[in-house]
């Protein structure tokens, strides 16, 4: 039987370099405070959390939920902003059906360096939508993904997803 995977041979920098120093400013912490959401890539805020497109997706529509709170590891979210993190995720899932229709998805989080998360101290969940034979020779051989949507494109539709929901735009 043979293993579906997902090749990403552009982040083998990344894990060979697993020691690197830490970024002295957070990126999850830093794009809310911007306070431009279309320059932050942020698609929606919550009340303990929000949505903000990943700049180097693995596929377009590649989005991650993740709490204003400077929090590294999933078991030290409180209670409500576990529930809501879970939430965005599967309103953001429903969003990602509706304008990509992708066959699938990969959701989850890399929690601290050797488990691949770029961003080790502030805990955030990737919402990967994915689609059957999404993966192709450009990747393996060129280094290159192909992205047929640039992310401000992205940006403007899944902004206007969040934004087209029924209730609170706030929660």
């Amino acid at each position: 039987m043979t293993a579906n995977r997902i090749w990403a041979p552009w982040r083998l920098e990344y894990v060979k370099d697993a020691s690197k120093d830490i970024e002295e400013e957070c990126v999850f912490c830093a794009r809310p405070a911007l306070e431009d959401d279309e320059t932050a890539l942020i698609v929606h805020r919550g009340k303990r959390c929000f949505v903000i497109l990943n700049l180097y997706p693995y596929t377009n529509g590649h989005l991650m939920v993740t709490p204003f709170e400077h929090v590294g590891k999933l078991q030290d979210l409180d209670a409500e902003t576990s529930a809501e993190m879970f939430d965005l995720a599967s309103r953001a899932m429903d969003h990602l059906e509706a304008v990509y229709r992708p066959h699938g998805f990969n959701v989850g989080f890399n929690q601290g360096r050797a488990a691949g998360a770029g961003v080790e101290h502030h805990i955030h969940m990737h919402v990967v939508p994915r689609w059957g034979g999404d993966t192709n020779f450009m990747p393996v051989i060129a280094d290159h993904r192909v992205m047929p949507q640039s992310l401000e494109d992205s940006y403007r539709v899944m902004l206007g997803a969040f934004e087209g929901e029924s209730g609170n735009p706030e929660q």
